[in-house]
């Protein structure tokens, strides 16, 4: 029989539709519920493609005596973090609170009848292991403890609030100088993996701030070492497994220090953030590499994750109950792939080494395929072996596609399109429809939302990183094609977001129903803060000159964190660096411009734009005053080459 999930959108919350635990989605009806009966709550918050989750479903929310558990002495909640980031941003703090550590999914969050939280965790096994109580022990311990020390759990949840919302701000602030750029680079070589890329050991994330932070560093100073870290973590990411070398795409991250092992599921933020910074590493390298892994990418999200011009949320990382069935091959199955497309048989032995295809495999007795050096695949065959391993793949069940509709995240995949169009067409086509279709669906009377399903009128409203992100995407589709109605509706979005979520220098992520604060630390991608800087710079060069005041408050008050540990806050690092730099920006007749447009993106300084004007040449300018005018574009880069050296 269905729970109360039946009648929700969320694929991840009909994923637990039938499971035999009485599920509420976050409603006053099931609030409601845990005050009458005074029961405690049990929050579940998770997500369609989230490894974990499905583990934890399997084995707790699909067992009856669990199940019944959970039925008879809580009222379960159900929420996809997706779908809700203000409550799972609310209660990944809360969980960082109570266990001083990051979280994760899925989150498994105990609160009182009065929704207090007084106990936090992320996966929970169904019996004792991995040094954790079984759920079961966890349950009967947590209803006993209600029953008797009812009072002090409630005490230690007020404490928990307390820290969550103080009611005096400490701000230490500091003078924002130059320095942070050797401070930031010093960081980034102390936690850097010399030998395979990337910051820090297993796990291993993308952390694509850091790189495309390093890949403009190296534009303003020159250092080798900036450019060196970023292209070797390129590199070493696109050899196979974060990287799937077979369709293209990007997972979420990988298990262990090669990037061999990854958590299977692909989300729409990784694959558009990281094509962007193999994008701008193409264009500072010239290495057709870089562009082929950025092109692929994004072709793989146009065929496979979109519709309708829409991009899809993630596809799953497991199949059939199983991590990683539909990426991985038996040594079998992939010599035979080899024989049924006709590749001569001498060759089979050396592509399969190549590929590193072995009797034993890499993974579970399988092999995920990668390359010992991806800029060297000169091998004979390699193209068609790949080609056979894609068509034995087309015959296994696909991974679940969450279809969801993210505003955020579209908007990321749509501002990286809009780069790749001005070095492809093709892509600034697809930009345009993408963006334009994006507005309809969901900017809907002057309001934004968040998210919806295809076809379906969305219900939740935005949050500042849905402002944010869209308002940059429309920036980028402003410098793709000069057009003024893409900078004009960038600034509506950007005047909404000051009077919904700016309190004197400090964001909320979002209001109403469940307010939370926005942090200014990067997550799997850019903090909306950070993100809504980066808008507000651009329109103070392009539009009016207070958004700046905004900038300069923000980095103010977060000006101490900045300068002692701006590897922390990359995308927040990159903007205070902008900002003491300043932008360029090119004025002169729309004409005149879109004939430079595809160069944009190669000039070598990292924050230049262009704004039309009805200049008889083209000025040069900063952000408060222009001070050199040439007739030819030319003359002009020579003139930023000279104002960049001596700066």
């Amino acid at each position: 029989m269905a729970n109360h999930l039946k009648n929700e959108s969320s694929a991840y919350l009909q994923q637990h539709t039938n499971n035999p635990v009485d599920w509420y989605p976050w409603c006053e009806k099931a609030f409601k519920k845990a005050k009458e009966e005074h029961k405690p709550v049990f929050l579940s918050i998770g997500y369609s493609s989230c490894h974990w989750c499905h583990v934890m479903e399997r084995e707790s929310f699909e067992d009856k005596h669990i199940a019944k558990i959970l039925n008879d002495h809580f009222v379960c909640i159900k929420v996809d973090k997706e779908e809700r980031p203000d409550i799972d941003r609310h209660f990944q703090e809360v969980y960082r609170l109570m266990n001083s550590r990051p979280g994760g999914w899925p989150a498994s969050i105990f609160l009182t009848e009065e929704m207090k939280p007084f106990y936090a965790a992320t996966y929970i096994p169904p019996e004792p292991k991995y040094g954790m109580m079984g759920f079961e022990s966890l349950l009967k311990t947590i209803i006993e403890k209600y029953d008797t020390q009812k009072e002090i759990l409630i005490q230690k949840a007020e404490e928990i609030l307390t820290f969550l919302d103080p009611k005096t701000d400490k701000i230490q602030a500091t003078k924002l100088d130059e320095s942070i750029i050797e401070r930031f680079l010093n960081q980034a070589e102390h936690f850097f993996d010399p030998q395979d890329g990337g910051f820090n050991k297993a796990p291993k994330f993308p952390q694509t701030t850091i790189l495309d932070l390093l890949l403009d560093l190296y534009l303003l100073t020159k250092n080798k070492e900036a450019l060196s870290m970023a292209a070797i973590s390129l590199s070493s990411m696109a050899k196979g497994g974060l990287y799937d070398r077979i369709e293209s795409g990007f997972c979420r991250y990988s298990t262990d220090n090669q990037w061999l092992i990854p958590h299977f599921e692909k989300m729409a933020y990784d694959n558009a953030l990281l094509a962007e910074v193999y994008l701008k590493a193409y264009h500072i390298t010239k290495n057709r590499f870089y562009k082929t892994i950025a092109f692929d990418t994004l072709d793989f999200m146009l065929q496979t994750m979109s519709r309708n011009g829409l991009f899809h949320a993630a596809s799953d990382a497991d199949t059939q109950n199983e991590e990683g069935k539909y990426f991985v091959y038996t040594y079998e199955e992939a010599i035979k792939s080899f024989e049924e497309a006709k590749i001569p048989h001498d060759r089979h032995a050396t592509l399969a080494d190549f590929l590193h295809i072995t009797p034993e495999g890499n993974f579970e007795g399988k092999n995920i395929v990668w390359v010992k050096d991806p800029q060297d695949l000169n091998i004979p065959f390699y193209q068609e072996a790949i080609l056979a391993l894609k068509k034995c793949r087309k015959k296994r069940i696909h991974p679940f596609v969450d279809t969801k509709i993210i505003v955020s995240w579209n908007a990321m995949m749509i501002k990286t399109l809009f780069k790749a169009g001005r070095i492809n067409k093709e892509y600034l086509t697809a930009a345009v429809a993408s963006l334009e279709k994006l507005l309809e669906a969901m900017y809907l009377r002057s309001e934004l939302f968040h998210s919806a399903y295809l076809n379906e009128k969305p219900k939740i409203s935005a949050f500042l990183e849905d402002y944010a992100f869209l308002a940059e995407a429309l920036i980028e589709a402003y410098k793709s094609t000069l057009n003024e109605k893409y900078l004009i509706t960038a600034t509506q979005l950007a005047n909404s977001a000051i009077k919904k979520y700016y309190e004197h220098g400090k964001w909320k992520f979002s209001r109403g129903e469940f307010e939370t604060n926005a942090d200014i630390y990067d997550s799997a991608y850019p903090s909306a803060v950070s993100t809504m800087l980066s808008v507000l710079l651009s329109l103070s060069s392009l539009a009016d000159a207070v958004y700046k005041k905004f900038v300069f408050k923000t980095l103010e008050i977060y000006s101490y964190d900045l300068m002692r540990q701006p590897i922390s806050t990359p995308k927040l690092t990159h903007i205070a660096i902008r900002y003491l730099k300043d932008d360029l920006i090119m004025r002169a007749k729309e004409e005149i411009l879109k004939t430079h447009i595809d160069e944009l993106d190669s000039i070598p300084y990292p924050f230049i734009l262009f704004k039309n004007s009805f200049d008889e040449g083209i000025m040069l300018c900063n952000s408060s005053s222009c001070f050199g005018e040439e007739k030819e574009f030319a003359k002009i880069i020579d003139r930023i080459q000279i104002q960049t050296k001596n700066s």
